[in-house]
């Protein structure tokens, strides 16, 4: 044989080495964690009575590298409903939440909140809340821990100020239970939230399907002393901010992780991703 075919059959063989490899690295899923195990950096408190960024009483807080939500610096919950912001919001992405109920529930704090927290995804943002707001207007994942005898599922939906479409039709009842097992005690639970956009989200619990609806749109009421203009019924919800809840029982997060499906799907691109829903090829580089 010619030097040149071993030459040609040398550049083929590495060529299809190189093929392989890149389509590895593009299917290869970058999580990010939003939370860093250290302090509350780019996380913003809105709790009800107090500006946005007023943090009263600690109730966040990192301690022994998890961000904790925390009570012993109230006497009375009094409503204080409170949730922590992200400070970017998101519309196609995976969200990854590691929680546990800890301790007992602070004092006059509703029966319904016992062991009561929650993820808030396509939320307004903490600045457009109003300073006696109570929830932002969003779509819950409600996490739920039992009570060590009856059953109680978590990961449910709950709409503040929103509705969904269920089967074709728009779902105005405000909680809608997921069919997740109970998980009694201070187990740490696993919970994804898959969001693609306005059109379908699903809620997953230890890798378990338990939930899924379409088309978030503003709507309904269980909000209350909000800013009128933060309020257009009808409009879909195609994204918004990420936040955590605090409902007057001590919650423990060690895990918020997230994988962004908006990017580059340029395949000739250095940091194209195949698994990216939604193009953004001005996130492209060469």
């Amino acid at each position: 044989m010619r030097p040149s075919f071993y030459f040609f059959l040398l550049f083929f063989l590495l060529a299809g080495i190189l093929k392989s490899q890149t389509l590895s690295t593009a299917s290869e899923e970058v999580w990010i964690s939003l939370f860093n195990g250290k302090d509350l950096d780019h996380w913003i408190p809105k709790i009800r009575g107090y500006e946005t960024g007023d943090n009263f009483g600690n109730t966040f807080r990192v301690e022994d590298g998890v961000l904790k939500v925390s009570y012993d610096a109230y006497t009375e919950f009094e409503n204080r409903f409170g949730h922590i912001f992200y400070d970017q919001p998101f519309s196609y992405y995976k969200l990854l939440v590691e929680y546990r109920f800890t301790g007992d529930q602070v004092s006059n704090g509703p029966g319904w909140a016992y062991r009561n927290s929650g993820i808030m995804i396509h939320g307004q943002s903490a600045e457009s809340m109003a300073v006696d707001q109570d929830f932002p207007i969003s779509i819950e994942v409600q996490l739920l821990g039992g009570d060590g005898n009856s059953e109680r599922t978590t990961a449910n939906l709950c709409t503040p100020g929103t509705h969904v479409v269920m089967d074709g039709k728009l779902i105005e009842q405000h909680c809608i239970n997921s069919s997740s097992k109970t998980y009694h005690g201070d187990q740490w639970v696993e919970v994804e939230v898959v969001v693609y956009g306005d059109s379908l989200i699903q809620h997953y619990v230890e890798g378990e399907k338990v939930l899924e609806y379409h088309q978030p749109q503003i709507g309904g009421g269980t909000v209350n002393d909000y800013n009128e203009w933060a309020k257009m019924d009808g409009t879909l919800l195609d994204g918004g901010s990420i936040s955590l809840q605090s409902e007057s029982h001590p919650v423990e997060f060690r895990k918020v992780e997230i994988l962004n499906l908006v990017g580059c799907t340029d395949q000739k691109a250095k940091n194209y991703k195949s698994y990216y829903v939604k193009s953004d090829n001005t996130k492209c580089e060469y």
